[in-house]
């Protein structure tokens, strides 16, 4: 068994690394601002029709733009989603959305989050799946490379009061890298199985002579975005684990290679867009040392499974509960892994039904704000903030003002680097003691006890960082889990992106200085464990407490301590 798990996460790293490579210089391209080869001309066109100006902004511009642009997208799917009773493509008529439940929705959506709170073939129509969630997938995914890429254009710049365009970007982004590869995806999707139609419900007769309504939709494209975009949600209830959103053990691999694709090109592109590769590959190389070990510490925990089985035999011990047969131990704990690293959110296993400690690695990879990999886009300026307060602590190790490409890090920067760290986990320590305290909250549990209180802390911790995925168990669709979670996952992901933007701004005008003997080399063994170290030790400090009154303290009880 340690053998497989060896293989399927070394063969998953390499066809990863070798994949991102290329589409990182394509992204490189981007971040420099140079139209696709041949589209120049369109794109002027596009330009005049629409009344978008093509000058560069400043950082305050770029970020109001992606704020009204976030804001219209909520207010628009809010209105489709209490419209969809009477809107097209509703075959099985389904009514609208509550008010609550719409306003949840659309602010999942928007902020990459994807929290469904609802069951997706009893609740959505096919008009409210294409025209509202999956445009948003898009959307959502575009909005966060493109913050992404005025961060990266604030390190590389020279004294240079600009970012770039925030309509430029976002329409590039959509056009050129996320619909051509949605697009090859989904068509893998459908040669597998998956299905993409607009066909009415169909009544069938199992085997068992039972009547079943087996669900049909356009499926494939939207589960093709909500895995590139790390969006996750799904289209039906138990989204990847249903043999139509995920068929088998190939489209399982290609939907794990997509979450991973672009923030891995990102690191690339990072690296290209400063001139300096070597920090661009120190990401990686931080990323995927902390991933690899939460990977391994849940197949190793899933594997051993539940220690009161073991009276009944070896293999009775193994923990195949809420996991499908079709994917085993392996794929599903890497699977766990992968959409909690990311901001994802899709799963092809029940989380709830996870061992202790393996349920805890996945929600502690959350609560460290989603920099491992992370989303797309957010999880390159996740880390980077990581970055800056590593050299930051460094700096303050040697009595030397902290540096990072050059360019000096000053009060102003760390103020809003802690401000954007502090976020999340002030929602989700707030989020979480206001759910415990009031019985509005505590009426949602299933399970009482550590493990009730896990899924309270997961619910959370995954709206307030944009991950979208559910310990299960927990019943949300009320408008008091409704209204706490959109609270989060608003204030989770624009609240960080203001600070974001500052830094951004600020280190953009900032001159170059030259490498000094005292300059701390920020792409070298060192700095890599300074940097896992810091990231650890902010996860361990915030979010420890916490979890001992959850899932560590249910381990011990598994174990009669």
């Amino acid at each position: 068994m340690a053998a497989s798990a060896f293989l399927l996460l070394a063969g998953y790293m390499v066809v990863l690394m070798i994949l991102a490579r290329p589409l990182g210089r394509g992204l490189t391209g981007l971040i420099n601002d140079r139209p696709a080869p041949g589209f120049a001309g369109v794109e002027r066109l596009i330009w005049r029709v629409c009344g978008i100006g093509t000058d560069s902004m400043r950082w305050s511009g770029y970020l109001w733009a992606v704020l009204l642009f976030n804001a219209l997208g909520i207010l628009i799917l809010f209105v489709l989603l209490l419209l969809q009773g009477v809107l097209p493509l509703n075959p099985q008529h389904l009514p609208g959305l509550s008010w609550h439940l719409a306003l949840n929705t659309a602010i999942s959506f928007a902020s990459n989050t994807d929290w469904q709170s609802y069951g997706g073939e009893s609740t959505m129509s096919y008009f409210s799946q294409m025209a509202g969630l999956t445009v948003q997938n898009f959307l959502s995914a575009a909005t966060g490379i493109a913050v992404a890429f005025a961060l990266i254009r604030g390190f590389a710049n020279r004294s240079v009061a600009t970012l770039g365009n925030a309509w430029r970007d976002i329409y590039r982004i959509t056009l050129y890298v996320l619909l051509p590869i949605s697009l090859i995806i989904a068509l893998i999707f459908i040669s597998q199985g998956t299905p993409q139609n607009w066909a009415d419900y169909l009544p069938i007769h199992t085997l068992e002579g039972a009547k079943q309504i087996l669900p049909m939709g356009p499926v494939a494209s939207q589960e093709a975005i909500k895995m590139l975009g790390t969006n996750g949600g799904g289209f039906f209830n138990v989204n990847s684990a249903h043999p139509f959103e995920n068929p088998d053990a190939l489209t399982n691999f290609i939907q794990m290679l997509a979450i991973f694709l672009i923030p891995a090109a990102l690191c690339f592109a990072f690296g290209d867009a400063v001139r300096d590769r070597r920090q661009g590959n120190a990401l990686l190389w931080a990323m995927s040392v902390m991933f690899i070990a939460a990977a391994v510490a849940v197949m190793w925990a899933e594997l051993n499974g539940n220690p009161h089985l073991l009276a009944l035999g070896a293999d009775s011990a193994i923990n195949m509960e809420g996991k499908e047969t079709r994917f085993g131990i392996l794929n599903s704990s890497l699977f766990a892994t992968i959409t909690t690293a990311a901001s994802c959110g899709a799963v092809n296993a029940m989380h709830d039904s996870f061992t202790a400690l393996g349920g805890m690695v996945p929600m502690w990879l959350i609560q460290l704000g989603e920099v491992i990999f992370g989303g797309v886009g957010s999880g390159l300026y996740g880390m980077l903030l990581f970055v800056l307060l590593a050299v930051f602590i460094a700096g303050l190790m040697i009595g030397r003002t902290a540096e990072y490409l050059g360019k000096k890090i000053d009060v102003w920067e760390m103020k809003m680097t802690a401000l954007a760290i502090l976020i999340t986990p002030s929602l989700v320590l707030l989020g979480t003691a206001l759910a415990m305290m009031t019985a509005a909250g505590r009426g949602g549990m299933s399970n009482p006890g550590t493990h009730g209180f896990s899924e309270v802390l997961y619910a959370v911790s995954s709206a307030a960082n944009n991950n979208g995925s559910a310990f299960a168990g927990l019943s949300t669709n009320t408008p008091f889990w409704n209204m706490l979670l959109a609270v989060c996952m608003l204030l989770g992901r624009y609240g960080p992106i203001v600070p974001v933007m500052a830094i951004a701004g600020s280190l953009a005008v900032k001159k170059v200085q030259p490498v000094g003997n005292g300059t701390l080399p920020t792409h070298g063994v060192l700095f890599i464990s300074l940097l896992v170290g810091t990231v650890m030790l902010v996860g361990a400090l915030t979010f420890i407490p916490a979890l001992a009154l959850g899932p560590i303290a249910e381990h011990l009880q598994l174990l009669g301590h």
